[in-house]
């Protein structure tokens, strides 16, 4: 199946990865709030999601896969830090900011940090140049976010 034919189904799986983000931070930082402790409930997602990455790994034979070796570049393997970040900080940000100010501000920084790791082809990335018309594109995208967001 080719990226092309794939599309639609990528889309959908993608679409449904974004329902899920202001779901996690809704789940998670009441979880926190329900421990007393943002940081314990990021250890219990952190604890299920573990299972759950083992259990399909073991499922499909991709455990074998996993290894650290001097052939791939160390920064590769640190998109933990990132998923931890943002694990940690919209547990603790959520509760008190709100669930929709906290992923409009996440939504905000992946556009702009999409564009740049696209228009530079940063860490293998497939190259897509900003030019004026994805500029405007971003541009109106965080609009209507911002627009959602305003209440009265």
């Amino acid at each position: 199946m080719t990226a092309n034919n794939a599309a639609p189904a990528f889309a959908t799986i993608m679409f449904l990865t974004g329902v899920g983000i202001p779901i996690l931070a809704a789940l998670n930082g009441g979880l926190g709030a329900r421990l007393g402790s943002p940081m314990a409930a990021s250890m219990i997602l952190f604890g299920l999601a573990f299972l759950i990455a083992t259990t399909g790994a073991l499922l499909t034979g991709s455990v074998g896969q996993m290894r650290f070796t001097p052939d791939i570049p160390a920064h590769f393997y640190f998109g933990g830090l990132f998923v931890a970040f943002y694990v940690i900080a919209v547990t603790f940000i959520a509760p008190k900011f709100g669930v929709g100010n906290a992923i409009f501000f996440v939504l905000v920084g992946q556009l702009i940090s999409a564009a740049t790791i696209d228009h530079f082809g940063l860490f293998g990335a497939l190259r897509s140049a900003i030019d004026l018309k994805r500029v405007a594109g971003i541009a109106l995208m965080i609009a209507g976010v911002w627009l959602a967001r305003r209440t009265g």
